[in-house]
């Protein structure tokens, strides 16, 4: 009888299969639950193999938590040659198809992570500064004043864009193309007030064409 063989990989191959692993785990469970007996029993390796690649338990959630942001960050990247205002439905529109596509992994991401670690959470927390710099940078383009307000202000955009996609395009079937209509009428009414601080009343909007009052 023939005894079938571990597969031996590389140092660099083994640590990226072990953080997809936690990755994968991701999309069921909140990284808090992710620990170092479950993922060495899963990649058949030693406890002590986890601990040398990562060094701790905070540690491997924090390269398993990064891993995730940086392929949601990839996937919702805008292609070149787009004008900021293309730029910024673009942007939402794959923030959406990613969120529709990996709910379970951005709810970890975005809920599962709050209660872990201040290193994890520092993790999200650089995420939700390059979505905020992509729309503030797009905006500035449009004209809008680069001011501290302008920045604060879309900075907290982002976080309630990441409640509402929890909220709607997680726990609902809302069609997607009405949350990015949204979220893009969001961000717009948000520069509008931060460009015009002094107004005291709130002006009536435009019709969208083809819809009647």
């Amino acid at each position: 009888m023939q005894t079938e063989r571990r597969t031996r990989l590389d140092p660099k191959e083994r640590r990226a299969q072990l953080v997809a692993l936690g990755v994968a785990f991701l999309a069921e469970h909140p990284v808090e639950s992710l620990s170092i007996e479950y993922l060495s029993a899963t990649a058949g390796v030693s406890r002590a193999l986890l601990f040398h690649y990562f060094g701790s338990k905070t540690g491997m959630q924090r390269e398993i938590v990064r891993e995730a942001r940086d392929s949601m960050l990839r996937a919702t990247e805008s292609g070149p040659g787009l004008d900021p205002q293309e730029r910024i439905h673009a942007t939402l529109s794959l923030i959406v198809d990613f969120v529709r596509e990996h709910r379970g992994t951005f709810y970890s991401l975005v809920r599962g992570v709050a209660s872990g670690a201040p290193e994890v959470r520092e993790v999200i927390e650089e995420a939700r500064a390059v979505q905020a710099d992509r729309v503030i940078a797009a905006f500035i383009e449009l004209g809008y004043a680069d001011t501290p307000l302008l920045r604060a202000a879309l900075r907290s955009w982002v976080a309630f864009t990441e409640d509402l996609l929890v909220r709607i395009a997680v726990e609902t079937e809302t069609p997607s193309s009405q949350i990015v209509t949204f979220l893009e009428r969001s961000a717009q009414a948000v520069v509008s007030v931060v460009d015009d601080p002094a107004s005291d009343s709130v002006q009536p909007r435009a019709p969208v064409p083809g819809v009647s009052g």
